[in-house]
């Protein structure tokens, strides 16, 4: 039998702790830094579909610039003096993976468009409610696979409003989103002990080396794309290095400390929204798309939105329950 009124009330007092100032502030404030990491990040698309360079090139310059930035940062050498090897070398596979994921995301921007390449990271959700449980040993959250489950009508519609020679750009995004819910759930492991310019300056570095080696394969079959930049794309890249690179990740690594790799990601499923509206706006992009594919980027708002509620009302009632 379910105690009485009182009782219920004392036992919702005792968890009013954790919306309070010593729970709630921290996780806003996460949540700021999430979504003002996703905005600047919206920008990359438009950045990447207005850059000349083959993807594989842009990512490079992407990483250098940023390392090179990152590395005439006291805070980093700081942080470095007590990093082990271990982190070292398991943050620099982690920088693989996100070199991997943006070939993918800039990948698929070449072979679609902006609007694409960006929706098919919505279904980074999805990828993220399944492997963080996996990766970390926890139990899966029904709430966490049910809104990830929500996703997949919205991609289905954004699907049918393609053109078909789009096709491939779509599924190279797919694998795009895999990685980033991959190393978003390693990311959140390590961004607890270390310092998040530390990963970032790690990470680039690594992907850096690795796209290095990528490039010198092709240097020796004599196949190198363009890799020295025009004027306007050396700013466009600058651009792209400190304001869609170095902030936003330093802010997204931050917003790790209050919360999970999965709400982290729902989030980032704004990202498709702010940029389809920015190509919208810059790239004339909605001539190629059809009226299914919007319906599909409302229906993400709407479960980005939702999500925040649902999963803090639910925590709530445990709390109660547990207390009852």
């Amino acid at each position: 039998m379910r105690a009485s009124l009182g009782a219920t009330k004392d036992a919702f007092h005792r968890v009013e702790p954790l919306r309070g100032s010593n729970m709630l502030r921290p996780e806003l404030r996460s949540y700021f830094y999430l979504h003002l990491s996703v905005l600047l990040w919206s920008f990359t698309a438009i950045l990447g579909d207005l850059i000349a360079l083959t993807a594989t090139t842009l990512v490079w310059w992407r990483v250098a610039l940023t390392t090179v930035i990152m590395m005439c940062l006291p805070v980093v050498w700081k942080a470095a003096k007590s990093t082990t090897r271990r982190q070292v070398m398991t943050l620099s596979g982690i920088g693989v993976l996100v070199a991997i994921h943006w070939l993918c995301f800039y990948g698929a921007i070449k072979l679609a468009n902006a609007s694409v390449s960006l929706i098919t990271m919505a279904t980074t959700t999805l990828f993220t409610a399944f492997l963080e449980p996996l990766i970390r040993r926890e139990s899966v959250s029904r709430l966490d696979i049910l809104f990830g489950v929500l996703i997949i009508p919205c991609i289905y519609l954004t699907t049918t409003g393609i053109e078909r020679g789009m096709i491939l750009g779509f599924w190279v995004g797919i694998l795009g989103a895999f990685l980033a819910a991959l190393f978003a759930v390693f990311n959140r492991i390590w961004s607890q002990n270390t310092s998040p310019s530390l990963i970032t300056t790690i990470e680039m570095g690594s992907a850096w080396i690795f796209l290095s080696i990528i490039l010198g394969i092709w240097l020796l079959m004599g196949d190198m794309p363009q890799f020295v930049p025009s004027t306007i794309d050396t700013i466009y890249l600058l651009i792209l290095a400190v304001g869609c690179t170095v902030i936003p990740y330093i802010l997204h690594l931050k917003a790790f400390e209050h919360l999970t790799a999965f709400a982290s990601n729902l989030v980032i499923n704004l990202e498709p929204v702010y940029g389809i509206l920015l190509a919208f706006c810059f790239l004339q992009d909605h001539e190629e798309l059809g009226i299914r594919f919007y319906y599909g980027v409302g229906l993400i708002f709407l479960v980005v939105m939702i999500y925040p509620s649902c999963k803090r009302y639910f925590e709530l009632q445990s709390q109660i329950a547990i207390s009852e």
